[in-house]
């Protein structure tokens, strides 16, 4: 491969050296010879310190020393990389405006630097790429070829000129571009640990996480008895139309949902997920002939759960057609959920669902009662464990 650094400034890259081997075969210039050995995560290391981690669709990416700067697309990776302790080394994101950053404030000692994601909030550009001279980029190169006009072309000079992407589109699975390997939260949360050689951060995670998940299904009612569920986005305070989601979708925006067992009130319909290419809306007459026993309502996650009542179900509630529906009459209607979710996210996340969902047995969503120790994730990403 060709690559042309258009940049004639020094980079990390001329002290923090790597290299990758794209899906295609092709090596990256200052890819180091692998001789060494390969831990049970698939990690090769080198006897002079070097590693590689490899994930779709980038394939095979070599790294001499561990990255301290770096970028995320989105809040679900920058979630990963401040639960294995890097929050130190965030310098920009590619979509600050879904990075829910409020969760830390409930970690002690768990914060990032809010002014870095004022200051560069949407990190999509060659010259942004350039300018911040990250150590790696946590990005799906191929979603910035499919949805901001990349070539691939751009994509080999950023990683050969400033540093590597290593990330994976994993919270929809609904892009026909995707031909390539979908990672759960925590395959992919694994390798990010890789990289930034924080495996022992990981595995407590996932301790923590099987357990936490574990104690949440125990309690739950049957699966009978369980409700349907219509999840959509409507970011308005006054919603009249509902674009939908279907919860068979595998990606991680909707883990939380698949954990508790949810059933889809779309089921048997013929009504298609939201996804790029079809943004099909329901209105309130739609919605009454399938009148689900939930709604999940997206796109007011700066809200809290009181707040979204007393704007959003007030609303609907005052509405001729939407206050038939039996969510509404019920007053179950709620945020939900992110769209790009972390494994520090996913815990709050599941907390808030299962109350949402089922209050009799866990409270209700506007309560204090707490279902995972705040303390207990702190230390782990603080590296007290």
């Amino acid at each position: 491969m060709n690559s042309k650094n258009t940049n004639t400034t020094p980079t990390r890259r001329d002290t923090i050296k790597y290299g990758a081997a794209l899906a295609t075969g092709t090596a990256l210039a200052g890819c180091s010879e692998l001789v060494g050995q390969e831990d049970s995560q698939g990690t090769q290391t080198t006897e002079d310190g070097s590693y590689s981690v490899s994930m779709e669709p980038t394939g095979t990416v070599s790294f001499d020393q561990v990255p301290e700067r770096w970028t995320a697309y989105n809040g679900g990776y920058a979630d990963m990389a401040v639960a294995l302790g890097q929050a130190d080394g965030l310098i920009g994101i590619g979509g600050a405006d879904r990075y829910y950053t409020y969760v830390y404030d409930e970690l002690p000692g768990v914060t990032v630097d809010r002014d870095v994601l004022e200051q560069y909030p949407e990190v999509r550009t060659k010259e942004e790429f350039y300018e911040l001279e990250s150590d790696v980029h946590l990005y799906d190169p191929q979603m910035l070829v499919n949805w901001f006009d990349w070539s691939d072309e751009d994509v080999d000079e950023i990683a050969s000129n400033v540093a590597p992407f290593v990330g994976n589109l994993i919270f929809r699975r609904s892009d026909e571009w995707h031909d390539y390997r979908y990672y759960t939260l925590y395959e992919a949360f694994e390798k990010v640990a890789e990289v930034f050689q924080q495996q022992e951060r990981y595995e407590a995670f996932s301790e923590l996480h099987t357990e936490f998940i574990a104690s949440i299904q125990e309690r739950l009612p049957p699966s009978d008895e369980r409700p349907d569920v219509f999840l959509t986005f409507e970011g308005t305070e006054e919603p009249e139309t509902f674009s939908p989601y279907r919860l068979d979708d595998a990606g991680t925006s909707k883990k939380q949902w698949r954990d508790l067992g949810v059933h889809d009130a779309l089921t048997g319909t013929d009504i298609d997920n939201l996804s790029t290419r079809n943004r099909g809306e329901l209105d309130y007459e739609n919605l009454l002939e399938i009148d689900p026993d939930v709604i999940l309502v997206r796109g007011h996650e700066r809200k809290s759960a009181a707040e979204f009542r007393d704007v959003v179900l007030d609303y609907m509630q005052s509405h001729p057609v939407g206050s038939e529906l039996a969510a509404v009459q019920n007053g179950r209607v709620y945020r939900g959920g992110y769209l790009n979710q972390g494994p520090i996210h996913n815990l709050f996340l599941t907390e808030r669902a299962a109350k949402q969902l089922f209050p009799e047995e866990f409270g209700d969503v506007t309560g204090d009662e707490r279902l995972f120790d705040r303390q207990e994730v702190a230390d782990i990403i603080n590296g007290e464990f």
